[in-house]
């Protein structure tokens, strides 16, 4: 079911095109509102180029998207499987440290990407 929804999703954003300004999907509203990127900003976009197999904008529109993208892929398989042989151990998503960990990437992604010089920037569209 899980993958099904996943699928559904990323059919739509791919059927919407976020890349299109004044599209379907409307812009962020940090970024119209107060003019900061937020760390989900590009999120869509990067959804979009995975959909049509384009790792490299994939990245340069949000790269901690990719990355807990394929965090949520590497966690879901992991489950699947533990449910499949019926042994439940102890994954990197269940440690306690987790939580503060994506804290920390988070805000610090939201950093970087507000500073104009980054390599890492959001792409403008």
């Amino acid at each position: 079911m899980t993958l099904v929804a996943a699928a559904g999703a990323a059919a739509a954003i791919g059927w919407a095109d976020p890349a299109t300004p004044g599209g379907i999907i409307p812009p962020c509203p940090s970024k119209t509102f107060l003019g900061v990127v937020c760390p989900g900003c590009g999120s869509t976009r990067a959804i979009q180029a995975l959909v049509e197999l384009d790792l490299g904008a994939a990245l340069a529109y949000n790269a901690l998207a990719v990355l807990g993208l394929v965090m949520l892929a590497v966690a879901l398989v992991q489950w699947t499987r533990a449910r499949a042989t019926g042994r439940f151990h102890r994954r990197w998503h269940q440690l306690r440290y987790a939580p503060a960990t994506v804290l920390v990437l988070v805000l610090g992604w939201t950093v970087v990407r507000n500073i104009p010089v980054a390599p890492l920037t959001a792409l403008q569209v």
